[in-house]
């Protein structure tokens, strides 16, 4: 895989509200705001993957965003779409004569025994499940694949698309080994505390996970009830000895490092890095394309059908980091200014960049414009408000709190009018 330099990163934990005068402002330029709370610096260095999800633990059903039978679709020009088998050819030249078209996505969607209803309340999710826990917004994964919900691909599995359109992804990230994304974006509806876990590198996970990639993430939290809390590495240093009879004792808990989080707040989970989420809290993930996990601890619980979930000790030994983690500290943010719109770098690794956008055109005349790539796509996750996206040369898309939006590489210019935030994710 390609890898990026490493950065350090300058961020501010305060949440800028969408009608901060800076928005206000026609015209104004990269003006830089900082809150008194700043401090540490949210380091990034990637390395990482997601292991194995037992789905006897009441963990698994998964919706594809789409019905499999529906395999052909047309689209505005009369090009039947096949996602399952591709029986028509696909326009290798851009979409338009300006660039390529954006999309909206529909995600899959998984249930599990710790997932809740804020998502499908509160994030339009429109599934029906108990527990919904996750759905994966943008995803080419075997496990759970995103469906193109408009444009020219309307109905065909992301995975498929860009298998057929590899231009859509762009020259620099660096492609799956069976041609999908290398990252994958999610959002999670804690109503339970999730287990205690680890990632493996993309090392380990090549060697003994059958050339998968490892799991390196971010989360940005989206809501957090009081005192809520996550668990981020031990307090202090461990060795495996102690770790194993903590397991078989019950006592591993007294060796976590718990963090109190709030909305807005960002971390940084390397793999290796022991953690789980806390109970009330509902996040976006970014991470590598993986779905490996590895479980150290499951609070002893059990499905519905009064199972417990397995654990995977042995696994989770090799690759955890057993050194005490310095308690993680939310970076001051620097928020540069645009006419309508603003943005602030939330994390910046090896695998992706993820950045906030506040859009808010309410004071602007004119709409606001926003940069494509040349050399990667780019996924526009909504994660408040609503606004509508005008294409050149295409369709608007109505975009809501919820839904999310792919961006090819070379993409045309994009004009934005509304309220609205989002997470601008790149590799």
């Amino acid at each position: 895989m390609t890898r990026r330099s490493i950065h350090s990163i300058s961020i501010n934990t305060s949440e800028p509200d969408l009608t901060e005068a800076g928005l206000k402002v026609s015209g104004a330029s990269a003006a830089k705001q900082e809150d008194s709370s700043g401090s540490a610096v949210n380091r990034v260095g990637c390395d990482a993957h997601t292991a194995k999800q037992d789905d006897s633990s009441g963990s698994a059903a998964t919706r594809a965003g789409h019905d499999a039978s529906a395999a052909k679709q047309e689209d505005s020009s009369g090009r039947a779409a096949n996602s399952a088998g591709h029986d028509a050819p696909a326009p290798m030249t851009m979409d338009t004569p300006d660039g390529n078209l954006p999309f909206l996505m529909r995600p899959a969607a998984k249930e599990n025994l710790w997932g809740g209803t804020q998502l499908r309340n509160d994030f339009n999710k429109a599934f029906d499940m108990d527990n919904l826990a996750e759905t994966w917004e943008c995803s080419t994964h075997k496990d759970g694949p995103s469906v193109a919900q408009s444009g020219p691909y309307r109905g065909w599995e992301l995975s498929d698309v860009v298998r057929m359109r590899p231009d859509y992804v762009g020259e620099h990230p660096a492609v799956t080994e069976d041609g999908g994304l290398p990252i994958l974006v999610k959002l999670i509806d804690a109503r339970q505390q999730l287990s205690v876990q680890v990632h493996p590198d993309d090392d380990y996970a090549r060697e003994h996970e059958g050339g998968q990639l490892g799991k390196t993430e971010m989360w940005y939290i989206l809501h957090a009830e009081k005192d809520a809390e996550l668990i981020y590495g031990f307090s202090h240093d461990i060795d495996k000895d102690t770790l194993r009879n903590a397991i078989d004792s019950g006592t591993l808990g007294k060796y976590f490092q718990r963090v109190k989080v709030r909305r807005g707040d960002v971390f940084y989970m390397p793999s290796g890095t022991v953690h789980g989420i806390g109970a009330g809290i509902v996040l976006a993930e970014i991470q590598e394309s993986s779905n490996l996990t590895y479980r150290l601890y499951d609070y002893d619980r059990v499905d519905r059908n009064g199972r417990k979930r397995g654990l995977h000790i042995d696994k989770a030994l090799d690759v955890a980091i057993l050194k005490g983690s310095a308690k993680p500290r939310q970076p001051m943010r620097v928020l540069k200014y645009r006419p309508g719109w603003a943005q602030e770098l939330l994390i910046r690794c090896n695998y992706f960049q993820v950045e906030r956008v506040l859009l808010n055109t309410e004071c602007v005349r004119e709409m606001a414009e926003l940069r494509n790539s040349e050399t990667s796509f780019v996924v526009l996750l909504c994660v408040g408000g609503c606004c509508t996206l005008i294409p050149g040369g295409g369709e608007p898309l109505y975009i809501i709190k919820g839904d999310c939006v792919f961006v090819p590489a070379r993409s045309v210019s994009m004009r934005f009018h509304g309220k609205a935030q989002f997470l601008r994710i790149s590799c």
